[in-house]
Parts: C-alpha cells; sequence; structure tokens
C-alpha cells in the first residue's frame, strides 16, 4: 500500500513540476523574452534564414500582442495571441508603452493574418516615406546610400522550407555563388544598416506613404525580397502596423543554422552565435 502512495504521489509531484514549469515559462516569454526563428530570407544579410534570436518584449511595452501564439500545424494546434488576450485588442494602446526608433529591427504581429513578422522600422507616426530608385526617401530627404561590395551566398536550398535565393548574377546553377549588390543606408538618427539590391522593380519606385497615428512603416533589408508597408495588406503586404501589435525588438543573435535542420551541427553558423543586430 505504501508502495503504490509513494508511486501516486510521485506522478503527482511529476504532472506539478511540469505545469510549474509551463507557466513559468510562459511568463518569461510574456513579458521578458521570446524566441524567434528567422523563416525567410527578407532581412539578408542582417538576418539568414535559420538564424535564432530573443526578441525583448521589455523595450515597448505590452499589449495583447505580448502573448504568445503556439502556431503547430503539423500537430493541428493553432493557439493564437488573440485568443488568449484578444480582450485587450482594440484600443492601440500599451502597458509600460516605449518609443520605437527609426533603423530598429522589430518583431511584430501582421495586421490581416496575425503571423510574427520581422522587419525594420523605417517610417514613424508622421512620417512620410517614398522609394524612388530603390531609394528611401523619408520625410522629402533620400536615406544616404553608400556602395559597400556583394553579398554572396551559395546557390542552395535554405531553412525547413527549402527556400532558393534569388541572384542579381542569375540564373545560377546549384552549388554556384548567388550575389547581390549591397549597399550600407543611415537613418537621420545616425542608424545604419546593410540593406541588398538586385534588380529595378516595381517595389523600388512607390507613391508618398503617409504614415498615419499610432502606426508604423516597415521595410526589410532584402529590399527585392521582402512584403512589407510597402504593399497594401489585401495584396499579400503588411501595409502600416499598429502600435499595439508590436511585439518587441530584436537585438542580438544568439544562434544560427545554415541547414535544414537545427540539428544537422555540420550546418551551424559559428561566427554568428551572440551577434549583435545593427
Amino acid at each position: 500500500m505504501a508502495a503504490k502512495e509513494k508511486s501516486g504521489n510521485g506522478f503527482v509531484e511529476t504532472i506539478k513540476t511540469i505545469v510549474y514549469a509551463l507557466l513559468i515559462a510562459g511568463v518569461f516569454r510574456t513579458l521578458f523574452f521570446q524566441p524567434f526563428w528567422i523563416p525567410s530570407g527578407s532581412m539578408k544579410e542582417t538576418l539568414l534564414i535559420g538564424d535564432f534570436l530573443f526578441v525583448n518584449k521589455m523595450v515597448y511595452g505590452y499589449s495583447y500582442a505580448s502573448c504568445p501564439s503556439l502556431i503547430l500545424p503539423r500537430f493541428g494546434v493553432n493557439v493564437d495571441a488573440e485568443d488568449i488576450c484578444g480582450v485587450f485588442d482594440g484600443d492601440n494602446t500599451r502597458l509600460f508603452g516605449g518609443t520605437p526608433k527609426h533603423g530598429d529591427v522589430v518583431v511584430f504581429r501582421h495586421p490581416v493574418s496575425g503571423r510574427d513578422y520581422i522587419k525594420r522600422l523605417i517610417g514613424l507616426p508622421g512620417d512620410t516615406v517614398q522609394v524612388k530608385n530603390g531609394v528611401v526617401i523619408l520625410n522629402g530627404e533620400p536615406l544616404p546610400q553608400e556602395p559597400a561590395g556583394t553579398f554572396s551566398e551559395p546557390m542552395l536550398r535554405q531553412g525547413p522550407q527549402g527556400l532558393v535565393p534569388r541572384c542579381e548574377n542569375g540564373p545560377v546553377g546549384e552549388g554556384g555563388t548567388c550575389t547581390k549588390s549591397r549597399f550600407t543606408e543611415t537613418m537621420p538618427n545616425g542608424v545604419s544598416y546593410t540593406v541588398l539590391n538586385m534588380a529595378n522593380q516595381g517595389s523600388d519606385n512607390t507613391n508618398v506613404y503617409q504614415v498615419p497615428e499610432g502606426h508604423y512603416f516597415f521595410m526589410g533589408d532584402n529590399r527585392d525580397n521582402s512584403a512589407d508597408s510597402r504593399i497594401a495588406q489585401l495584396a499579400g503586404g503588411v501595409g502600416f502596423v499598429p502600435y499595439e501589435n508590436l511585439i518587441g525588438r530584436a537585438d542580438r543573435i544568439m544562434f544560427s543554422s545554415a541547414g535544414r535542420s537545427m540539428l544537422f551541427f555540420w550546418t551551424w553558423r559559428g561566427d554568428r552565435f551572440f551577434k549583435g543586430i545593427y
């Protein structure tokens, strides 16, 4: 009898430990840092497919979007942040709200699909933004772009989705070297970062956008391979992003894998561990 009681108590204690661990992890992810795995190449070369980072959620404060989502299609799991904290949605405000700055790399909730996106903050509320021949015109002034050589990567399928990079020197056969023109772009506040461009396409020439109050304008650093605020939401882009949809700022890459799985240790990028994001 004592053995059965001991066994039963042990099972209960194990369940308690698991529940406590999940609660602690949920609180940590909601209030402090959220893990984020880079799934696409829209932020190359700042962020590569397979980079793993933690998003600082304290810097902008909290809204309904701060609640974690758990989406695992393979297992039929689809728990959205709005399902948990949707009661706080709709007023476009934040608790302990911080002020985003030009050039921040931000994870935010897509206004329509609800999926998490990561892009660079280009336009603040009240700003005007236009793109002409690939150059961003912010409040009537072009952002300086200095040539910075070329960005090179192997023509191989990348990440779990097996995405193939687009190349300026294409078509490139599998295993060849794919290149794009690289530029250093500088914001009025002095923040500099690298952008890639490879062709003159529709998104390189836009109308003038006036960023509404309480909203933000985002672009990917890989300018010709990014569905961002230059494209309307109904056309598959991001459009203007409400303040309450911001999740946090990406500050540092913790780990990076160039392979189809993070378990393929021979594809780990040792030079990107704990690398700062600028």
